[in-house]
């Protein structure tokens, strides 16, 4: 192989881009596949109780109605360890939203009229919904999401606090959040004999085939997902989700293709949402700002069919030094839908909670916060006391605030007008785990001198098949243009979803490997490439498994500037800067697009986004884009993020960490802390709404 210039660090522009901006790139619901049915999920009016029957006469009436199915007439499924996918398995029903019969017909508008005929009768218990920081019932789980234990302990907490020249002790809330990607969650069920093939709106093609393979009692390989491009994410397509599975059951049921696409009220009970938080936490220090005690302790809510809980306070584990600690997890089962991952799944709420009271504390201590910061770093990871593989968390915060222009603060609040506007600044601080898993990949050299490169890694829109398509031609010493990447197929073998941040580290680790290899095999014939094509196959399990035990983090550090209406209560984010450090960043266009869109997340989950929860009814009031705001051009002004060069041979052959969750930590406390020092009002609350900044502003 040739040695051409490397394309790994240039910001390449997206080599699907054509695709989509013209149209051809095809989603889960536009394949053609012919003879197509179109489903539609028909969704429980209680919160709790028992389904007496479902009449599904007058739907059938209608022309063009093929079934109306409920849980005696589909296949049975086989027990798995999500008790979500179990769908029209049980005439129990759980929360409001939850499928309980479903309508096949010949066209969407005619399965959508007839699932509004089908009349369906209930046994009604008593539910309860609301999340509650006294409730008997919550308990301390053993493990949480990801395999983190529920609580930790170190020192004497308590003593500690009692001794501590300087306590903070608040206690702060975050709302249900919905993920609302802009593509619903779709798919489109094929069944030949027992070989089921979906088009799917997929983060993970291998392991949602593998998943779904289980549940339907099927061999290993005979689920086959297609997922060639996906419009967003945020974790609700990481794992299969009720819809999809009812695809499959329809049209297992029905003997033809099944199309099935969730509206966007629908998606907001039948995918996943953030679960919400009451967060207390306790912190002292000595006079010079050192810790000398952390309590972070979070409620949070699961289902009544699963006690998924999310890892809330792991950030605080790994943040800053203190020799006594405690951090727990409670969980409270409620008879609401399962909350799953969203987008930084516990390290978004937990960060914003954390980062607040080190910020109140700073004020306590009448100390810079960044210094704050800076006084705490530890040398190794505080709980476990093993090596960092690198932090740069202090010249991320040097770097961010000489860029934001930081040292010309005044740290007095609510000091600073323009007209009717109060004017603050914030900043804070948040870390994101380097997660690393075995992946397969195949690499094919052509006897036209062109290379094709397979693995079921999924591009939700982050730019992960550019970025592979640059470490594939850096490999094997090509032009980009003679490389063809090829995700979103499972049957190309095992690989990890797009989530996590773990795409660009693990499947990128899988190319780099399967195109050295191929290339090796090209330099060792004697002639040119065979008729047939050159193939090599890799696979990193052996590699991922002989990994150091060190802590391998990103981290990352956002300022903000704020403006409140002294009248009206409004903020407004003026500028937001992010500093981060995350390895080796293999395309800068595609990384930036990823830690703004972060960090815009961030600043919608701090100034909009909210789930207002139903008692009376169990369900979600806001179920639309109307009424769940989510930020919009109007509200993002200036985005800047900017990366320090780190370099680390400790996390892969690339030296990547991944960009996907790193901006939206630590975003809704910048806005919060600077919300505070334009006002001198602290809220607690997210989001930070007109009525809550308003009423604090009454106060002052």
């Amino acid at each position: 192989m040739t040695t051409l210039e490397r394309t790994v660090g240039s910001g390449v522009t997206r080599v699907e881009g054509r695709e989509k901006v013209t149209g051809a790139a095809l989603y889960a619901y536009e394949y053609p596949v012919p003879d197509a049915l179109y489903g539609w999920a028909v969704q429980s009016t209680i919160a709790r109780g028992r389904v007496r029957s479902v009449d599904g006469s007058a739907a059938l009436a209608l022309p063009g109605v093929v079934a109306v199915l409920d849980s005696g007439s589909v296949p049975r499924l086989r027990p798995t360890g999500d008790p979500e996918l179990a769908v029209l398995q049980s005439p129990d029903v759980a929360y409001r939203g939850q499928i309980v019969a479903a309508v096949v017909a010949d066209s969407y508008e005619t399965a959508r009229q007839a699932g509004a005929a089908v009349r369906v009768a209930y046994d009604v218990g008593d539910h309860d919904v609301e999340l509650r920081d006294d409730d008997p019932r919550a308990f301390v789980p053993d493990t949480v999401n990801g395999g983190y234990p529920g609580k930790t302990e170190t020192g004497d907490v308590d003593s500690a606090l009692s001794t501590a020249p300087v306590v903070v002790d608040v206690t702060y809330t975050t709302p249900p959040e919905h993920t609302s990607p802009m593509e619903p969650h779709a798919a489109l069920a094929v069944w030949d004999g027992d070989l089921l093939t979906l088009y799917n709106g997929d983060q993970g093609p291998w392991m949602t085939a593998t998943s779904l393979a289980e549940l339907f009692g099927l061999p290993e390989g005979n689920v086959r997902i297609v997922a060639d491009h996906v419009g967003g994410g945020f974790g609700s397509k990481a794992i299969p989700r009720p819809p999809t599975v009812l695809a499959a059951l329809a049209a297992r049921a029905v003997g033809r293709p099944v199309k099935l696409a969730a509206t966007r009220q629908q998606m907001f009970t039948m995918v996943s949402y953030r679960t919400p938080t009451v967060q207390r936490v306790r912190l002292g220090a000595e006079r010079d700002g050192r810790l000398t005690a952390i309590s972070h302790n979070a409620l949070q809510q699961s289902s009544t069919l699963s006690k998924y809980c999310e890892q809330t306070v792991t950030p605080t584990r790994i943040m800053y030094a203190a020799p006594n600690r405690r951090t727990i997890h409670r969980l409270a089962q409620l008879d609401v839908p399962t909350p799953s991952w969203m987008r930084a799944p516990g390290e978004a709420p937990g960060t914003f909670a954390f980062e607040c009271a080190m910020d109140e504390l700073a004020y306590a201590l009448e100390m810079d916060p960044v210094e704050l910061r800076v006084v705490n770093e530890p040398s190794v990871e505080p709980e476990s006391g093993r090596p960092f593989s690198s932090r740069n968390l202090v010249a991320c915060l040097r770097e961010g605030a000489a860029r934001f222009g930081w040292a010309r603060r005044d740290l007095a609040p609510g000091r600073r007008r323009e007209g009717r506007w109060l004017v603050g600044t914030g900043v804070a601080a948040g870390n994101y785990p380097v997660y690393t898993r075995p992946a397969t990949a195949t690499a094919r050299a052509e006897p036209d001198g062109t290379f094709v490169v397979r693995i079921a890694a999924a591009d939700i829109g982050t730019g992960a098949r550019t970025a592979l398509t640059q470490v594939a031609a850096d490999e094997l010493g090509v032009q980009l243009e003679r490389v063809t990447l090829d995700v979103g197929r499972s049957v190309y073998g095992q690989a990890p979803w797009a989530g996590g941040s773990t795409g660009t580290g693990s499947w990128g680790w899988a190319v780099s490997k399967v195109c050295r290899v191929l290339a090796k095999k090209a330099d060792e014939l004697t002639g040119a490439i065979p008729p047939c094509g050159l193939e090599a196959v890799a696979d990193t399990t052996e590699d991922v498994g002989a990994q150091e035990k060190l802590s391998r983090h990103s981290f990352g550090a956002q300022f903000a500037k704020v403006r409140v209406d002294a009248v009206t209560g409004q903020v407004r984010v003026d500028r937001l800067l992010g500093s981060f450090a995350a390895g080796r960043i293999v395309n800068p266009r595609t990384a930036r697009s990823q830690l703004c869109g972060g960090m815009c997340m961030g600043l919608s989950m701090a100034l909009h986004e909210q789930l207002e929860v139903d008692p009376a009814f169990g369900d979600f009031a806001n179920h639309d884009l109307a009424t769940y705001h989510v930020a919009a051009n109007a509200d993002i002004r200036d985005v800047e993020a900017y990366w320090i060069e780190e370099e680390d041979d400790e996390l892969n052959p690339l030296g990547t960490k991944g960009v996907g969750e790193l901006g939206i930590v630590g975003t809704a406390a910048a806005i919060t802390n600077a919300v505070y020092h334009a006002t001198g009002v602290r809220i607690r609350d997210l989001p930070l709404t007109l009525e809550r900044v308003r009423a604090g502003l009454a106060t002052r």
